[in-house]
């Protein structure tokens, strides 16, 4: 199963990637106000899936959002659990998001699908929607790139694609696009792409 293998993968290099990126600070500072843009003030629980050592998870808990977070590491979610221990961690995936029906009010998904199949992104996407009241935001973040294509990430696979082309997978789960930002790949950093996108 594809959680297993990204999960057994993180969880060996769990310790590193907290120490490299288990903070706020080390989100880009425009990719933080686009996250607060979305999910700042959104009515309803925030999940935030594929939450990792649970930063953004306390990001938005620190600008009043009812954030929680879920993660396939059980480390990621012991260390957010230890650094937040006022705020709700589990394991869990997001294929099968343990939530009912229409209770959510926004999801954070940032970088959390780059792992995915891409004809997967489609399905967890539909169970986004499942998991969302109607007006509810999700934000995504993933690598952009001019085609669908998978590449050698550090950790394990992963895929670039279009930022139309992810519009296009995220309408068809239930979804109208809000906002969009870019930023061009330089020497020491990969093309990245945004998307916050409304629940029809």
């Amino acid at each position: 199963m594809q959680d297993d293998k990204i999960g057994s993968r993180y969880a060996q290099v769990a310790d590193l990637y907290i120490d490299m990126f288990g903070s706020p600070d080390r989100v880009d500072a425009a990719d933080r106000a686009f996250i607060a843009r979305h999910l700042g003030d959104v009515t309803g629980p925030v999940l935030d899936v594929g939450c990792g050592p649970g930063h953004l998870t306390a990001y938005l808990a620190d600008l009043g959002v009812a954030a929680r977070g879920i993660d396939l590491v059980p480390g990621f979610v012991h260390n957010a659990r230890s650094t937040r221990p006022d705020l709700d961690f589990t394991v869990g995936s997001m294929r099968a998001l343990d939530v009912p029906d229409g209770s959510l009010g926004g999801i954070l998904a940032w970088y959390s699908l780059i792992h995915h199949d891409p004809h997967e992104v489609g399905e967890i996407a539909t169970e986004f929607r499942r998991a969302m009241v109607g007006g509810g935001v999700l934000v995504v973040g993933f690598f952009e790139g001019a085609v669908v294509e998978p590449f050698d990430h550090k950790v394990t696979t992963a895929y670039r694609r279009p930022v139309d082309d992810m519009s296009a997978v995220l309408a068809a789960a239930g979804f109208v696009e809000i906002e969009r930002t870019r930023r061009a790949g330089t020497d020491t950093a990969r093309a990245h792409a945004a998307l916050a996108v409304r629940a029809r």
